[in-house]
């Protein structure tokens, strides 16, 4: 059995806490050997399953993350910025793959990365899912074709509870389509129309978030000409599909050499 990765899951109470769980304890190909909540919560010393409402598992959850590390070969962490940015730096020394679907993370907390994978593996994706990435590829290459003649607009819609707005999802969608125009998407995104916005500009990508009920993930790329329109769309309906990508991500980078690393390379695409 030691031979199989062991995963530490970080933000253990949180959804995708309690589905990476799941998803860990449920596959062949990994063990769980470590879950990590924030110092005072209610799970620190408490069996991980029985924590969750089921069975022992037979791990303790902890609020020290670099002993947790220093046992496994991977880490999966779905949290915030600021606590992805410390694990970053206990990953890379423990020499574990991050995994990091965090999502809401700046330019500047992404280039804070760079230390951390130049002794560790980072895995770094807004979504983890197959569909999602191949949605992203797709959005390129019809932005490459079609020219600004086409308006583009990301409509993304997510559970009440999320509370950062667009998603991670809808800004990859939206960098892939810059990029398949061969321009920036910090120099055509708009992200706030509100009030007397005055006409659309011309070459803009816009963003739009849904923010209601227990919506797991719906994301549209729209391109909008006089006439026509196309729409790409993918709709989640369980968030074990993010869970299943983020272990597949963790398998994938064992053995792999330093660095920075995104779903389109775990997938091949």
């Amino acid at each position: 059995m030691t031979h199989i990765p062991g995963i530490v899951i970080t933000g253990a109470s949180g959804r995708m806490g309690q589905m990476l769980i799941k998803t860990v304890t449920d596959s062949d190909q990994a063990r769980l050997v470590g879950v990590v909540e924030r110092a005072g919560h209610d799970w620190v010393g408490q069996d991980v399953g029985v924590a969750m409402g089921g069975p022992a598992l037979g791990v303790t959850v902890t609020d020290d993350p670099l002993e947790a590390f220093a046992q496994a070969q991977a880490v999966i962490d779905f949290t915030a910025p600021e606590a992805t940015l410390e694990f970053a730096a206990l990953a890379a020394q423990a020499r574990c793959v991050h995994v990091i679907g965090t999502t809401g993370m700046t330019e500047e907390q992404i280039e804070a990365l760079e230390p951390a994978s130049r002794h560790a593996v980072i895995v770094r994706a807004g979504n983890m899912s197959l569909g999602v990435n191949l949605l992203v590829q797709l959005t390129k290459k019809v932005a490459a074709a079609l020219d600004e003649d086409f308006d583009i607009e990301v409509i993304e819609g997510h559970h009440h509870h999320k509370v950062d707005a667009p998603s991670g999802t809808a800004l990859m969608l939206g960098e892939a389509a810059a990029e398949g125009r061969g321009v920036k998407l910090v120099d055509v995104a708009d992200r706030a129309r509100d009030g007397i916005t005055g006409a659309r500009k011309r070459g803009d990508i816009g963003f739009h978030a849904i923010r209601g009920g227990d919506i797991v993930g719906e994301h549209d790329v729209l391109f909008a000409a006089p006439g026509e329109r196309i729409v790409l769309r993918h709709l989640a309906t369980d968030r074990a599909i993010f869970a299943r990508g983020a272990l597949k991500a963790a398998l994938w980078g064992q053995g792999k050499a330093p660095g920075q690393y995104d779903m389109v390379d775990v997938l091949g695409l």
